[in-house]
C-alpha cells in the first residue's frame, strides 16, 4: 500500500490544483453579464476560458491517476486521502485568494489530517491475504502434480 502513496498524493495535488485553477478562471470571468445571453454560447465561453479549461484538463489527469490507484489499492484506503485536497485548497485560498480560515476550519483541517494519518497507518490485510492465497494456490498445484 505504501508504495502507491506517491500516486495517491499526486491524485490529491492534481485535484487541488484543478479546484484552484477553476476558482481563478471563474474569478477572472467576473459576473456573467458580459457573456453572451445564449446559454450554449455562455457555457462554451466558460469552458474555454483558459484557466477553467486548464482546470478541467487537470481534473482529467487527476481522475486518470485515481483510476490507476483504485486498480492497485482498496477504495476504503485510497478514497479518504482525497480529503487532503480540501486541506491544500483551504490553505492556498487563504494565502492567495484571501479567503477566511477561521478557528473552526483550522480544527476541521486538523481532524482531516489526523484521520488521514490513521487511515494510512491502518493499512490493509488485503494485499497480505492476497499474497498468502497465491502462495497457497501455488503449493496446492505443486502437491497435486
Amino acid at each position: 500500500m505504501a508504495k502507491f502513496l506517491p500516486f495517491i498524493l499526486f491524485t490529491v495535488l492534481t485535484n487541488a490544483a484543478a479546484q484552484i485553477m477553476l476558482k481563478y478562471g471563474m474569478t477572472r470571468l467576473g459576473d456573467f453579464s458580459g457573456l453572451s445571453s445564449n446559454l450554449i454560447i455562455k457555457l462554451l465561453q466558460v469552458v474555454f476560458s483558459p484557466f477553467v479549461f486548464l482546470g478541467l484538463c487537470t481534473f482529467v489527469i487527476s481522475m486518470a491517476s485515481h483510476l490507476y490507484v483504485l486498480s492497485k489499492v482498496e477504495l476504503s484506503y485510497a478514497y479518504p486521502f482525497l480529503s487532503l485536497a480540501y486541506v491544500v485548497v483551504a490553505v492556498y485560498a487563504y494565502f492567495i485568494f484571501q479567503e477566511d480560515l477561521n478557528a473552526m476550519r483550522v480544527i476541521g483541517i486538523a481532524f482531516i489530517c489526523v484521520g488521514t494519518i490513521f487511515i494510512a497507518q491502518g493499512g490493509s490485510n488485503h494485499d497480505q491475504n492476497h499474497a498468502k492465497s497465491q502462495v497457497e494456490t501455488a503449493a496446492l498445484k505443486e502437491t497435486s502434480k
